[in-house]
């Protein structure tokens, strides 16, 4: 922690203490027909500068970088562009085309740097505050089907399990690895997956080792919420629909003193009545209550330097978690029933926090993130174990706040290329590290029908896991301009972890006062490495049409097993690193002066050491060993299109083929072969067409009516690694229409307008999780 202080004193120092040179960027914002334009925001990429037009579309940024640096600018309404500066050239008059006539430039930072998405040598999704609202993404789930080749599901308690071009895992350690403004969500246990008041969405599309480090394989999600200005800007929302559905949203973002301190504060409050009924006592069996809290503190310590201090904080309540019935069968055939005997309130209380400070300067960019994430998950009374009306098993974790409290501390140093450098060369690279504290303790407790699941009534049987992990990483990455045309990239991460596992089991016996010690309590650790190499060439070969070739690897941390209710699967048996090895070829085109654009990408990956989670019942621990290879390889289009004035076309196509090349599992105390069995949660194709008019009332504030419409495909698909458990690919169809302009919008939607039952997650042992039924409802959102 000193080190880490010293590192941020240092890091002011230089900041106050260089003498850089000054400039300044002003000039005029207008629309088409030479309107000015008001509150368009105005953004010098790679560094902290911002500024807002004000009411005759005037704006002025001081203190900007000498030599060339690339502004971005958008606003509601309009489509986005990007614009390059130098020296010679920085009062501008810039045009803003409306946004039913042109595709927005979009701008990511999915390289740890800003830069155009159409530069980049990938395969990115990219969503917008604007489209974000468009799709109704509410929670990281919706982006299943949006995103081509993408699956995510829920397996009843709020967590969501997520695959990309076919990989994916249902352990704690996700294999498509989650950022929210910079923070890696180490976990299942320690992400936030509920969204609002979002800047945009980012999705990258296979292994991402080299820059995010590990359980990167599969893909990356990078969320990017909207941050504080020198103006004063605020949103309220409100959402009702059927099932007592129920979303309150609101926030302001500001400047406390111009130009040196901002404030930003946002807060949900969810509300939903379930939509399963629970038939043993006719009662809502999944009704839910939480609230999210977003704030942000921004201290502009100078042109070059800020600190921003960043906590989130999320609040679930669950009031019968895990909605399962015995079999897909069964779930199918009685849609949104369950009969349990007991009910239990789900506590879930995350907590995210972060400190980053930035210098841009001429010379180098730095970045320091440090963040703590924690995760307090309990039943406040035993769950059902055997999700069935009778007193079978029960399951209990609530032993009090030393329990079951997951921890994480992470830090990132990052260095890169200034913002303002006219080099061919441009690189990134730094450090990164992590601890991460995971204290388990839980029990079970068989009732009066225990001899109906094999056991004793009375008997209660508690195992406690004890783990601690910590990592250090390194990492760079280096582009250079070949030619005008083409652009080579390479880069490497290096990354070390050790963990520690301590196991402790014991046994009561009904009569007994005294539990029987089944497992002493003692420890294990491992240490693993991982290399993750990654080297690219992109060609334009005319103008706004490129060609890309990539190489890159990903890898999924290893571990050490825990223990289980089931003593004979033996616990502290180490597993190794998961390797994933993408080979991926595409190509990246914008036609029509930005009113098309399509891209299309094909891709092979090798899965080697494959991990694979078996559950253990009832007290579903999950048991990981190293017993697969698998390939996956497919092919991905997407295309945004703004053919007339007010209609908007997105249409993506994902096709993926994934199975084991080698897999042994075992059945029955013994291992059988599975060879050529299908990845589990993934589709074979996905498919989603989007359908969006909006006609403008001049004369009427320009208020838009807007009508849209969704048809989205999900594929065959697979639940379990024996391929008992299969969803027959089925059609989705959502929609709303409504009323919007700068100020607000009016709508009503609805989504699974079919009403299908369709099964989303199924775990080993057969217990079945249904997709969302028909939903709809009524929208209203301010803005100032």
């Amino acid at each position: 922690m000193n080190r880490i202080i010293a590192c941020l004193c240092l890091s002011i120092f230089i900041s106050f203490a260089a003498n850089a040179q000054q400039s300044k960027v002003s000039g005029t914002v207008k629309d088409a027909k030479g309107i000015p334009v008001v509150a368009v925001t105005v953004q010098v990429l790679n560094t902290n500068l911002s500024t807002v037009t004000n009411l005759t579309g005037a704006f002025e940024l001081v203190n900007v970088p000498s030599g060339k640096v690339s502004l971005r600018f958008s606003a509601v309404g309009y489509a986005a562009i990007n614009k390059t500066v130098a020296d010679d050239n920085r009062v501008l008059n810039i045009t803003l085309e409306d946004a039913g006539l042109k595709l927005d430039e979009v701008v990511v930072s999915a390289q740890k740097t800003e830069e155009n998405v159409q530069n980049i040598p990938s395969g990115i999704s990219v969503f917008s505050s604007a489209k974000v609202n468009d799709y109704r993404i509410q929670n990281t789930r919706d982006l299943s089907a949006i995103v081509p080749n993408l699956y995510s599901s829920n397996p009843g308690d709020g967590r969501n399990v997520t695959s990309i071009r076919g990989i994916g895992t249902t352990s704690y350690d996700p294999a498509v690895a989650t950022y929210i403004d910079g923070v890696n969500q180490f976990g299942l246990d320690t992400y936030i997956s509920s969204l609002f008041d979002v800047e945009r969405i980012e999705v990258l599309r296979g292994p991402r080792g080299t820059l995010y480090g590990r359980n990167a394989m599969g893909g990356v999600i990078n969320i990017i919420t909207k941050k504080p200005s020198n103006y004063t800007t605020g949103f309220a929302g409100v959402d009702f629909g059927n099932y007592g559905q129920q979303r309150y949203s609101a926030g302001i973002r500001t400047a406390l003193i111009k130009d040196k301190l901002f404030f930003g504060a946002a807060g949900l409050v969810n509300r939903q009545n379930g939509f399963y009924t629970n038939e043993f006592n006719n009662k809502k069996f999944d009704r839910l209550h939480g609230y999210l809290g977003n704030y942000y503190l921004k201290f502009q310590g100078s042109s070059k330097f800020d600190l921003t201090l960043n906590v989130k904080h999320n609040e679930n309540r669950n009031d019968g978690t895990f909605p399962l019935v015995a079999s897909v069968e069964d779930a199918l055939s009685k849609p949104f029933k369950v009969s349990q005997n007991t009910l239990t309130t789900m506590v879930d209380n995350l907590f995210n926090a972060s400190l980053s400070a930035n210098y841009a300067g001429d010379a180098f960019n730095f970045t320091s993130q440090s963040a703590y994430q924690s995760n307090y998950r309990y039943y406040d009374k035993p769950i059902d174990s055997d999700f069935s009306p009778i007193d079978g098993i029960s399951l209990i974790n609530n032993y009090g706040k030393d329990w079951n409290k997951i921890e994480v501390l992470t830090q990132e140093f990052k260095f890169s290329s200034p913002s303002s450098s006219d080099s061919k060369f441009k690189w990134v690279g730094g450090v990164y590290g992590f601890y991460q504290k995971n204290p388990v303790k839980q029990g079970l407790s068989f009732g009066e029908d225990a001899e109906m699941v094999g056991s004793v009534p009375g008997l209660g049987i508690l195992s406690v896991n004890k783990g601690k992990s910590f990592g250090l990483a390194a990492f760079g990455q280096a582009s250079y301009a070949i030619t005008d045309e083409l652009m080579a990239t390479a880069g490497l991460r290096y990354d070390y972890e050790h963990k520690k596992q301590g196991v402790y089991g014991e046994m009561s016996m009904p009569g007994e006062d005294q539990p029987i010690v089944e497992q002493k309590d003692t420890s294990a650790t491992a240490s693993f490495k991982a290399l993750s190499p990654k080297v690219s060439l992109a060609y334009l070969f005319v103008p706004d049409h490129s060609l890309y070739a990539t190489y890159s690897r990903g890898f999924r941390a290893g571990g050490l097993t825990q223990i289980g209710s089931d003593r004979t699967a033996k616990p502290l048996v180490a597993y190794k690193p998961e390797y994933g090895n993408n080979i991926e070829v595409g190509s990246k085109n914008t036609f029509f002066d930005q009113r098309l654009s399509l891209n299309v990408a094909a891709f092979y990956v090798r899965l080697t050491d494959a991990q694979i989670p078996v559950l253990i019942l009832p007290d579903a621990i999950t048991i990981t060993r190293n017993a697969g290879k698998l390939t996956s390889k497919g092919i991905e289009v997407e295309l945004s299109a703004k053919p007339v004035k007010g209609l908007s076309v997105d249409y993506n196509f994902g096709y993926t083929d994934a199975k084991y090349k080698s897999l042994s599992l075992p059945v029955d105390n013994k291992v059988v072969n599975f060879d050529g069995n299908k990845q589990i949660y993934t589709p074979d194709l996905t498919s989603l067409l989007a359908l969006q008019y909006g006609y403008q009332i001049e004369s009427v504030n320009k208020l838009n009516l807007i009508a849209r419409g969704e048809w989205a495909y999900t594929g065959d698909q697979f639940f379990d690694l024996q391929n008992r458990f299969e969803q027959k690919g089925y059609h989705l169809f959502n929609a709303k229409v409504g009323v919007s302009n700068k100020r607000f919008d009016l709508f009503f939607w609805g989504r699974n307008l079919g009403d299908k039952a369709y099964v989303d997650y199924v775990y080993d042992f057969g217990a079945a999780h249904l997709g969302n039924p028909k939903t709809y409802g009524i929208s209203l959102a301010g803005r100032f």
